[in-house]
C-alpha cells in the first residue's frame, strides 16, 4: 500500500470543529499526521493536489439494503463513488445472518423491490454460514469496497426460532423456548459486534414466494411483550434498536418512545424510520422532534430519527412500489405476479369500487398522499401522456382520475412509468428536520427499490443546501457541522470505530470538490446494478442512481485509493485490503 499526501486541501476532523488547511498524510492505512500545508515528506509518498478542495472524514450510510447486492458485487461502487465509506446492513428487521435461502429471499425481495428470481439462486449459491457470528465471518472474506457494520433482522431470527410459518401466524406466540431461542441469537450476534436489533411493524411490507406470498414479515406479528424482551437485552448491553414504527397510522411511535425510556433504567438507544414533511401529515416532523425533545430531555431516553436531506422522490412502474401495499386493494393486485391476471383483476367493476373506497379512505392513516395531480408520467406508449398527470389524462378524458390510473396501469402494465415526491417537498420545512438534533441523517435504503429511488449521494446533497443556504445569507448550520452530522456523529451515535479524521484514526477519507455541489447532484440516471463483467442474477438489473462525479475526486478506503478522477480502482470488489467488517464498541 503506498503512502500518500493530501495537499492544499482544507480539512474537516468529522467531530464538528472548525476546518484548517493542512496536509493529509496517509500511510499503513492510517492518517499519520496533519502537516502544515507544503510540509516536507519522504521521496517514497506520492503526492496528491486536492487544492480547493475539502478533506472529510468517509460518509456513513446507518441504512442499506446491500446484504444481497455484496455478495454479487462487494465493492458496492454506487455508494463509494459518492465518498461513502462505511454502510449498515440488516436494517427493517430483515437480515441474511440465519435462515435458508429461499426463505430469505420471501423476507427480502417484495419488500425491498428486488427480483426473486435474482436473490434465491444467489443465496443459495453462496451462503456458508448459518447464524449471526458466522454470518461476519463470511463477509470479512469478501474484498469488500466500503466497510460493513451490521443490525441483527428480528424477522430473521423470529423464523429461525419458531419456523417461518408460525412466525407468520397472528394467532402464535413464541413460546418459552423460541423466545429464548431469539435472545440467544441476539447475544450471539452482540458478542460478534452486531450493532443491535431492527425490528419492523409495519403492515404492508410483505413476503414474497408462493407458500406465504403478500403476509406481512414475520416482526409485523410479534407482540410488544416480545419486542420488550429483546429489547431488554440490547438495553443491558448498550446496543441499539432500530425500528419501522407502522406509517401510515403512526400511532405506535409512542410505544416505540416508551420503550426508549430511560427513567430507573438505562435509556435504550432507538432510532426510528422516519422524520419527514409528507402531504398526508403536515406538520408529523415537528410532533417527531417535539417526541425525541421529551424522550431525551424528560424521560432520560435516547430516540433518534432517520431522516434524508433531499425530497423523498419515488419512480414507479405500473404500481410496482410498496406504497401501494398500504392498502387491501393494493397488496392484492401486487399479489397477482402475471400481468394478464393482474390486468384482469384491474378492469374488474368489483374490484375497483374497493380500490376506490380504500384509496379515497381519510380515516385510515396514510403515509402516500394518493393525489393524482401530483403526478408526472415519464414513459408511456401513448407517447402523447407522457409529461401529464393522471389527473391531466383523466381530464381531457372525461374520466375520473382513479379510473384513469387503473386503466393505463391494466392497459400498459409496468412500461407505464411515472414519477411523483412523497414527502420533504417544501425546502424550508427540510431545512428544518436536516438541523434538529433528534434526527440522523440517513436512510438512503441502497441496494434496494431500484426502479423506485436513488439516494445513494444523500450527504452530498446536505453539503449543497447547507452551502446553498448560507450564499442566500440564511445558514441553517456551518459546514463543519453538516460533515459531523454524516460522519462522526453517526458512529459515536452507534458505537463505530469511523467518521474521524485525525493522527491515528483509519485513513476513510473523501475529497470533496465544494464548487461542483451543485443541480448535477439531481440528475438522475439508469445504469447496471453490477459493471461489464460480473455476472450472475443480477446482470440484467438496472437501477435509478444519480451521477455527479466531479464533486467528489478521491475516496480512501482504509488508506487505499478506492476512487480517483471518475474511476474506480481496478483492484475495487475484487481484492480484500480495503473496507472490512467494523465491529461495535464494548
Amino acid at each position: 500500500m503506498r503512502s500518500q499526501v493530501l495537499r492544499g486541501g482544507t480539512v474537516f476532523d468529522g467531530l464538528g470543529n472548525p476546518p484548517r488547511a493542512l496536509d493529509v498524510l496517509v500511510e499503513a492505512g492510517a492518517v499519520a499526521a496533519l502537516l502544515p500545508p507544503d510540509s516536507a515528506v519522504g521521496e517514497h509518498v506520492e503526492s496528491v493536489d486536492v487544492r480547493g478542495c475539502w478533506i472529510t472524514p468517509g460518509f456513513i450510510d446507518i441504512h442499506t439494503h446491500y446484504d444481497a447486492e455484496l455478495e454479487l458485487w462487494p465493492a458496492l461502487g454506487e455508494s463509494v463513488r459518492h465518498g461513502v465509506t462505511t454502510v449498515f446492513l440488516g436494517s427493517c428487521g430483515l437480515s441474511l445472518a440465519i435462515g435458508a435461502p429461499n426463505e430469505l429471499a420471501d423476507m427480502f425481495c417484495r419488500v425491498e423491490g428486488i427480483p426473486r428470481a435474482c436473490v434465491e439462486p444467489l443465496l443459495q449459491r453462496v451462503k456458508d454460514w448459518d447464524g449471526p457470528a458466522e454470518y461476519l465471518q463470511h463477509l470479512e472474506r469478501l474484498p469488500l469496497g466500503p466497510h460493513v457494520a451490521a443490525l441483527l433482522g428480528h424477522s430473521a431470527i423470529r423464523a429461525a426460532a419458531m419456523g417461518l410459518g408460525r412466525s407468520l401466524d397472528a394467532r402464535a406466540r413464541p413460546g418459552a423456548d423460541e423466545l429464548a431461542r431469539m435472545r440467544a441469537l441476539l447475544v450471539e450476534a452482540l458478542d460478534a459486534g452486531y450493532l443491535g436489533l431492527s425490528i419492523n411493524t409495519l403492515p404492508w411490507d410483505k413476503m414474497d414466494g408462493e407458500q406465504f406470498r403478500s403476509r406481512p414479515t414475520p416482526s409485523v406479528f410479534a407482540s410488544w411483550s416480545e419486542y420488550r424482551a429483546l429489547a431488554a437485552v440490547l438495553r443491558a448491553r448498550g446496543r441499539v434498536l432500530q425500528g419501522v414504527p407502522n406509517v401510515s397510522t403512526k400511532v405506535n411511535v409512542l410505544l416505540f418512545a416508551a420503550l426508549s425510556a430511560g427513567l430507573r433504567r438505562a435509556a435504550l438507544k432507538t432510532t426510528l424510520i422516519a422524520m419527514m414533511d409528507a402531504p398526508p401529515a403536515r406538520g408529523v416532523h415537528r410532533v417527531a422532534g417535539g417526541l425525541a425533545w421529551l424522550v431525551n430531555r424528560l424521560l432520560g431516553g435516547d430516540l433518534r430519527f432517520q431522516a434524508l436531506p433531499n425530497p423523498f422522490d419515488m419512480w414507479v412502474d405500473g404500481i410496482e412500489v410498496p406504497v401501494f401495499e398500504e392498502f387491501a386493494a393494493g397488496t392484492e393486485a401486487l399479489h397477482l405476479e402475471q400481468p394478464a391476471a393482474r390486468a384482469a383483476l384491474l378492469r374488474d367493476p368489483a374490484y375497483r369500487r374497493r380500490f376506490r373506497r380504500q384509496w379515497q379512505d381519510r380515516l385510515r392513516g396514510r403515509a402516500y398522499h394518493r393525489d393524482l395531480r401530483r403526478t408526472r408520467i415519464l414513459a408511456c406508449p401513448e407517447e402523447q401522456l407522457v409529461g401529464k398527470s393522471f389527473a391531466e389524462v383523466a381530464e381531457a378524458r372525461g374520466r375520473d382520475a382513479i379510473d384513469t390510473l387503473l386503466d393505463l396501469v391494466a392497459e400498459h402494465g409496468t412500461a407505464l412509468r411515472w414519477q411523483t415526491i412523497v414527502a420533504n417537498d417544501r425546502p424550508e420545512v427540510l431545512e428544518w428536520i436536516v438541523r434538529h438534533p433528534g434526527a440522523l441523517i440517513g436512510f438512503s435504503d441502497a441496494g434496494a427499490h431500484l426502479r423506485n429511488m436513488a439516494y445513494y449521494n444523500f450527504p452530498l446533497r446536505l453539503l449543497r443546501m447547507v452551502r446553498a443556504a448560507a450564499a442566500r445569507g440564511r445558514p441553517i448550520m456551518s459546514p463543519e457541522r453538516a460533515v459531523h452530522r454524516v460522519t462522526g456523529e453517526l458512529a459515536q451515535w452507534f458505537g463505530l470505530d469511523a467518521g474521524v479524521l485525525a493522527p491515528g484514526a483509519r485513513a476513510d477519507l473523501a475529497v470533496i470538490d465544494p464548487a461542483a455541489l451543485d443541480d448535477s447532484l439531481d440528475a438522475l440516471h439508469e445504469q447496471p446494478v453490477a459493471p461489464d463483467g460480473v455476472g450472475g442474477p443480477f446482470s440484467s438489473l438496472r437501477r435509478l442512481v444519480r451521477r455527479n462525479d466531479a464533486a467528489v475526486r478521491r475516496v480512501l478506503v482504509a488508506g487505499r485509493t478506492a476512487w480517483s478522477a471518475g474511476a474506480f480502482a481496478p483492484e475495487l470488489g475484487r481484492e480484500r485490503g480495503f473496507g472490512t467488517v467494523l465491529r461495535a464498541r464494548s
